[in-house]
């Protein structure tokens, strides 16, 4: 079986095929309502579910309700085909601000990429240490995996993978090393997740937590990762170069790679500039969110002063900029519309309210499990969760708004549900082939999916037992 001629419906599709399941599963599974009382954490009013305050509520059922709402005082209403319908529109109000939070994301990175700054790091590492290529791969690792981390940099990866393939072929080591300079970095740093704007952020302000909390337990995660991946990655590169395995992809004499794109970049004072206004203006922003209260609207319009101050001192055009600019918004509009999307399914099962149904028989089903036990199952459902919306933004608007009050039912963090989102649905991107951005990685140099898998799902399985280990750390800790 060719794993890579898998397919299923695209992601819009599939997340509208959801939203009927739901709607179908309103006529079927009984409505009822927990109780919620509000808290304060760190300035943020949390809306809390009372365990064991559930109550079941009687359905109105009518021929008129299957076509349009006939909402009856006392009762809950199946969802109508109307309302299905509906669905998606609220769902995309619902999240305007996160959506044009992607946007702007989007656009400000396509902006400092087209400045050719990554580009000249990256070239300006290889000048000073191409005699020692072990600390320039470190380097090189480190440095994707905390962009990846940091800022939720992958696909702009992309076009680097034939530029570290050529590095791999002149220091002896196969496409296989190369590809994976590329790609394992991006995946670690992704699932770790220490400040992502697409993945932690995203699932800390739906389970209403200060958004950037916890870094240091994932800081520690991030740290134990990199090892784990560059020491695999190393061991398989050394024995492959000394002829002791044998290579799963090897270089032809059809491979076109060169290393054009960076060799003429030179990393001028501009580039450098550059770095650092992102890195202080990131870490601004960072720093506002904890101490100012900044939501997505503030981080916004901080990430747009980071793109016009990165513009003006790159001394592009205002014709350029904005080319640059509308690519970035380009590349953004799925994702972004994934998470309207995503966010109808949450729609129709509360307006049916069976989403409190589900919650108070999935706790009692986890309740006589160990807790460390459940959370690790939590982990597996979002890595399974992962192959069908491999979009981290819009599986975090439909698996989040269960895991949190899942996780106050249960008595564990909230913490610990994001943390078990962001590493389920990060680590599970290195083997699924509906990840767009892996398979575009691959398949830029001619690696077949079949080949990667024989690579990677190794590591894989260390960093999912690392990934179980940590959220049982969690739990016990009370992270």
């Amino acid at each position: 079986m060719n794993l890579s001629n898998i397919k299923i419906p695209h992601t819009f599709i599939f997340l509208f095929l959801i939203i009927v399941f739901c709607a179908a599963l309103s006529y079927v599974i009984p409505s009822g309502t927990y109780q919620r009382e509000s808290r304060v954490v760190h300035k943020i009013e949390q809306s809390v579910v009372v365990p064991g305050s559930f109550e079941e509520i009687p359905k109105n059922y009518s021929l008129k309700g299957v076509f349009i709402e006939e909402p009856k005082i006392g009762r809950a209403s199946p969802n109508s085909v109307f309302g299905v319908l509906l669905a998606i529109p609220k769902g995309l109000t619902q999240s305007a601000t996160l959506i044009f939070y992607i946007f702007i994301l989007g656009a400000v990175f396509a902006l400092i990429l087209e400045t050719k700054t990554i580009h000249a790091v990256l070239a300006g590492l290889i000048k000073r240490f191409k005699n020692s290529p072990t600390l320039l791969f470190l380097l090189i690792y480190i440095l994707i995996s905390a962009g990846s981390s940091f800022m939720g940099i992958s696909i702009e990866v992309i076009p680097l993978i034939p530029i570290l393939v050529v590095l791999a072929k002149q220091q002896g080591y196969d496409k296989m090393f190369g590809v994976a300079l590329g790609i394992l970095p991006v995946s670690i740093g992704w699932s770790t997740a220490i400040t992502n704007p697409f993945t932690v952020q995203i699932a800390q302000q739906i389970a209403e937590l200060p958004i950037g909390s916890g870094i240091l337990f994932r800081v520690v995660i991030f740290l134990i990762g990199i090892v784990l991946g560059f020491g695999y990655l190393m061991r398989y590169g050394n024995k492959v170069r000394a002829k002791k395995r044998v290579s799963l992809a090897e270089f032809s004499k059809d491979d076109n790679l060169s290393t054009d794109e960076i060799s003429g970049v030179i990393l001028s004072k501009k580039h450098l500039i550059i770095v650092v206004v992102l890195v202080v203006g990131y870490g601004g922003i960072l720093a506002a969110v904890q101490l100012m209260g900044w939501g997505l609207l503030e981080m916004s319009a901080g990430f747009l002063g980071i793109g016009l101050a990165a513009m003006w001192i790159s001394g592009m055009s205002g014709k350029e900029s904005m080319a640059a600019f509308e690519k970035g918004l380009r590349m953004m509009i799925i994702p972004a519309l994934i998470v309207g999307v995503a966010r109808g399914i949450s729609v129709v099962m509360q307006e049916s309210q069976i989403m409190d149904s589900i919650l108070f028989h999935f706790s009692n089903a986890l309740s006589v499990l160990p807790k460390s036990v459940a959370t690790v199952g939590m982990l597996v459902f979002q890595s399974f969760l992962n192959f069908f919306i491999p979009s981290a933004s819009g599986q975090a608007l439909v698996s989040m708004p269960l895991m949190t009050p899942l996780a106050d039912i249960l008595g564990f963090s909230r913490q610990t549900a994001v943390l078990a989102f962001i590493l389920g649905d990060g680590f599970s991107n290195l083997i699924i082939p509906t990840n767009a951005v892996l398979m575009a990685m691959i398949g830029v140099v001619s690696v077949s999916f079949t080949k990667w898998i024989r690579f990677v799902m190794p590591i894989f399985i260390m960093l999912m037992i690392m990934a179980a280990i940590s959220m049982v750390v969690a739990v016990t800790i009370g992270y």
